[in-house]
Formats: C-alpha cells, sequence, structure tokens
C-alpha cells in the first residue's frame, strides 16, 4: 500500500546533529521540572468527544471536540534568550537558552520582585535528533488575560529584559483545555469519485478552498502543500516542494521530504526526488526548478543554494546559477533580469532565444538559465533544434514514480508516522534545526493550527485538522501530538501538511473549521480534494 520501507527510514538519521545535541543537554544544569510529553498518547486524547456524518457514499466525516477538560492554562510572560541565527549571523531571540542564562534571568527578575519558573524543556520524540533537553525556559507571572500579561512584558522591557506573552494552553506540557478536530475518511474503493491534489487555478495565484470546493463540487477537501506567500520569495501562490497535478511536474522537491501521491492506485506516502533534465545533442545540464524565479528558493533545499542546499522551512535561500523551466500553466508574465531564456513548442523544438521576460508560448515551455547556466543555454539553443526536456521522480528506494494524467502530487513536512510508529525527521526535513534553538521552535513545538494527511491498515485516506491558536476553544497540535492523534485514529502512515492560517476543510463550498487567522478564509496554494464522478 505505500512507496515507503521501513528499514530505509530507520538509517537516516543525522548523527552528527544528534551528538552536539546530546553534548549541549549534557551541559544543561537539571532543574526540578523537565517539560516533556511524548514519550506515550496524552491522556486526553481518550476525553474527545466524537460525532459522525456521511458525506457520501465512502465518505465520512468525524468531528471531534474536547472540553471542560481538567486543565487550568492561563497568560504568562516567557524570557527570551538572545542568540546568534546559525544560518544568517543575524541576532535572534529564543524562549530556550542555557543554565548559565537561566540563573542570570532568575536572579534578575527576583531583584525585580518577580517570582521566576524555570523548565527544562526536553527534545521531542524526533527520530533524526538525540533525546535530553534542549534548552532552559524561564516563565514568571500568572494573568487572566493577554493585555495583563502583555503589560508585564512592557515592565519587563524597561528593566533590560526581552520577554513575550504566551497562552500555557499552547505548551506541550500543559493538557489543552478544547481542541476542535475533523477527520475525513475516504474509502476509495467505496467512493465513486477520484481524490487529487489540484492548484485550483494558476500555479501564480492563490485560492480559498471554500471557492475551489464549490467549483469542484468536491465532497471534501483540505488545504495542502506550502506555497509562497510575498512576491519577493517568488511567484505567490506556487509550490514551494514538489507538485504535479494531471501528471505534469508543476514544481520539483525542495531535499528530502514527505510527499502523497494519488491517483493510479492507493494513496501513498513517500520522500521523492524530481530530476528534470534538458539535453542538446550530446550535452546534457540539469534544471533546477519549475515555476519558480530564478535565483530565489523559498524554503532552501535545491543544490547551490545559499546559505544553505538543505530544506528549510520559511527561509528564502539564494543560487547565482541555475535553469528553471516554466509550464504553460504558469499563468503569470516571465522573470525578467540578467541571464538567458529560450521558448519551446509542444515538441521540445526552440523557437526564440534572448533575453529573459514575455509569457509562455501557448502549448509550449520556457527555460530561463542564469550564471554559468544561462551561457550554457545560450551555447546549445538554437531556433528550430531541439533541446530535449527529460523528467523522472523517484522515491527514496530509488523506484519509479509514474507520472500518468491520473498522478497528482502534494508536499510538505515532516513525515509523522511510519508503518504505525512515530516516526518524525524532523531535522533532516528542515522544520527544525538541532544547532540552532531559535529556530522554528513554535513551529515544531508550540501548538498550532494543523493539516495532516495518512493512510490506515485498510487502506483508507484520512484528511484531519485541528482548529489552533483560539485559547479555550481549540489549542492546536504540536508535531508529535499530531503523531498522537493519527495513531489513535488508526493511521499507519502520516505526513504533516501546511498549517497555520493555511487549515482548512470544507465540503462543497462550505467551510467547516474556524481558520486562525484574523482576516477569516486564508487564500492558500494547493489543495487536497474529493470529487464525485461526474
Amino acid at each position: 500500500m505505500t512507496l515507503r520501507l521501513a528499514s530505509s527510514r530507520r538509517a537516516r538519521p543525522l548523527a552528527a546533529a544528534g551528538a552536539v545535541v546530546a553534548g549541549l543537554a549534557a551541559a544543561l544544569v537539571a532543574a526540578p521540572t523537565v517539560a516533556s510529553a511524548d514519550q506515550h498518547s496524552p491522556s486526553w486524547l481518550s476525553s474527545i468527544s466524537w460525532s459522525a456524518t456521511t458525506l457520501a457514499p465512502g465518505v465520512t466525516l468525524r468531528t471531534g471536540t474536547l472540553s471542560g477538560a481538567q486543565s487550568a492554562p492561563f497568560w504568562t510572560v516567557t524570557l527570551q534568550s538572545s542568540t546568534t541565527n546559525r544560518l544568517t549571523g543575524k541576532p535572534a531571540a529564543t524562549a530556550l537558552g542555557t543554565a548559565a542564562w537561566a540563573d542570570t534571568t532568575s536572579q534578575a527578575l527576583t531583584a525585580a520582585g518577580y517570582t521566576p519558573r524555570r523548565d527544562d524543556v526536553a527534545w521531542p520524540r524526533y527520530a533524526d535528533v538525540a533525546g535530553g533537553v534542549q534548552g532552559v525556559r524561564v516563565r514568571t507571572g500568572h494573568y487572566a488575560t493577554q493585555a495583563q500579561a502583555a503589560a508585564a512584558v512592557t515592565a519587563l522591557k524597561v528593566l533590560g529584559l526581552a520577554a513575550v506573552a504566551e497562552w500555557t494552553g499552547y505548551d506541550v506540557d500543559t493538557s489543552p483545555d478544547g481542541e476542535r478536530i475533523h477527520v475525513a475518511t475516504i474509502d476509495q474503493r467505496a467512493f465513486h469519485g477520484n481524490v487529487y491534489a489540484t492548484h485550483g487555478g494558476p500555479i501564480a495565484s492563490r485560492t480559498k478552498l471554500s471557492a475551489v470546493t464549490a467549483q469542484l463540487q468536491a465532497t471534501v477537501g483540505v488545504n495542502a502543500g506550502f506555497f509562497v506567500t510575498a512576491d519577493a520569495d517568488g511567484y505567490q501562490g506556487a509550490p514551494t516542494g514538489i507538485a504535479a497535478y494531471e501528471g505534469t511536474l508543476q514544481s520539483l522537491n525542495n531535499g528530502p521530504r514527505s510527499a502523497v501521491v494519488l491517483g493510479d492506485g492507493p494513496a501513498r506516502i513517500a520522500r521523492l526526488t524530481a530530476t528534470v533534465t534538458v539535453r542538446s545533442g550530446g550535452a546534457t545540464e540539469d534544471v533546477n526548478g519549475i515555476n519558480r524565479k530564478p535565483g530565489v528558493v523559498r524554503d532552501c533545499g535545491r543544490p547551490g543554494g545559499l546559505p544553505t542546499a538543505e530544506p528549510r522551512q520559511d527561509i528564502t535561500c539564494t543560487t547565482s546559477s541555475e535553469l528553471v523551466l516554466f509550464t504553460p500553466q504558469l499563468g503569470a508574465a516571465l522573470p525578467t533580469g540578467d541571464g538567458v531564456q529560450v521558448t519551446l513548442d509542444a515538441h521540445d523544438k526552440v523557437t526564440a532565444v534572448g533575453t529573459r521576460g514575455g509569457t509562455v508560448p501557448a502549448g509550449g515551455t520556457a527555460i530561463q538559465g542564469i550564471g554559468n547556466d544561462a551561457t550554457w543555454l545560450a551555447d546549445h539553443a538554437v531556433v528550430g533544434k531541439p533541446l530535449r526536456i527529460k523528467e523522472k521522480v523517484r522515491d527514496e528506494d530509488g523506484r519509479n514514480v509514474p507520472l500518468t494524467r491520473h498522478t497528482s502530487i502534494a508536499s510538505a513536512a515532516p513525515n509523522l508516522l511510519t508503518d504505525g510508529r512515530i516516526d518524525i525527521p524532523a531535522a533532516g526535513e528542515g522544520v527544525i534545526d538541532p544547532l540552532d534553538l531559535s529556530f522554528n521552535f513554535a513551529w515544531a513545538e508550540v501548538r498550532q493550527p494543523r493539516t495532516m494527511i495518512a493512510t490506515d491498515a485498510k487502506g483508507r485516506l484520512l484528511l484531519v485538522t485541528v482548529d489552533g491558536r483560539q485559547p479555550g476553544v481549540s489549542e492546536g497540535l504540536t508535531l508529535v501530538e499530531e503523531a498522537q492523534l493519527l495513531r489513535s485514529l488508526g493511521a499507519v502512515d502520516a505526513m504533516n501538511l501546511d498549517g497555520g492560517g493555511s487549515t482548512a476543510i470544507a465540503t462543497n463550498g462550505t467551510l467547516l473549521n474556524t481558520t486562525s487567522d484574523a482576516t477569516g478564509e486564508r487564500a492558500d496554494g494547493d489543495f487536497i480534494v474529493a470529487v464525485p464522478a461526474s
């Protein structure tokens, strides 16, 4: 039922990073409390009340609500430790520091009349990070409202102490007092229709899930992969990882990250690598991107990227030399700037060679080159002659993933479950950095709105959302809590999709969950939908 082999997953830990983390943990002085709650399923999962409804034959929607839990979260103030971003070298702040920092900060709080609380925070159950204590958290205050906590933050800043107001219900070591969960279970053998990933419009565009499900009259749909959200980082709406719709690659993978393959059989989750080459006679050159602006790589993870070629969530890397392919589905003007551009017809025959800009020809493609790859392109592209484009997608075990007209792919990060066990390669998939505690602590280890996709032992597909950032109503989940929830639902293989303000689930134009953005439902990139046969 899946492309993955558990043994290949186990062979991919980041040994060097783990050694450093183990050393850091050993250097920290033990405190009375260690915040850790991920080795077993939390007790609050059994307190969720469930209701169910049938959306269509083969599609069941379950709604879970946690309320009145034996938990009393409150607003507090978290002190911030000053550090330096490991990649950029710029000043940064983190909620966790060393034992020495915690001692000094606690003393300063006490001297100012505040009562400090100090917790050693353990590493979550990640597959590629050694266990132990990752850092020390220092807090003060117990406030009824966010405004009261914010006032304390202002007072502390006057004393030279950096701090932020936080809701303790977002902490993994505090049981949430509210959760709202939606689980769409799709039995593709019983559902008379198709389940696939779609962008809902041109690649360079953003659309709301409610609009997409209304247009397609979808039985159910959720938001899917990570996408560009700012013009400075590329085309808004364009996927940042591997994506394919109706069998056509529209974006390349950014490192060894998780993806879901739909169509031509049961849904399956795997780490995919897409290879695209351009050949002119006997000369071949790699294509380093599809439908993105040359030189700009959102979420990093491409060869030649700076400051890193590894995946790095929500970081934009740059390249100085590469080829980028553009498809007719781009739906926007081609980038301008230094370099060379070649346009091709439907048979890969060169129709023009020149400067960058214009649009993708109808039924054809365009290739842009910058740096040394611009020279290669200019030397090998001849009007009237072919430039052969070859594409191949393989899983982590080297097996070919055929792209037929029924195939679609959406990607995000990280993996959550493999063969029923918690398997979260958070460092390898670039959502945390064991060597930089300022990077993505809140993204991974603080409860957030989440969207997930999974398969169970019966081969059914699970589309799951959890609302978040709503104190007392729905707190959200951490990455480990996602895995724990999915395992309690019977999932075997699972991955995290885009979350936060993007998290959405809808049926035929009606939004089912409460999104977290103050402005309402967010316009997203791509989606996974179950559409009945016409």
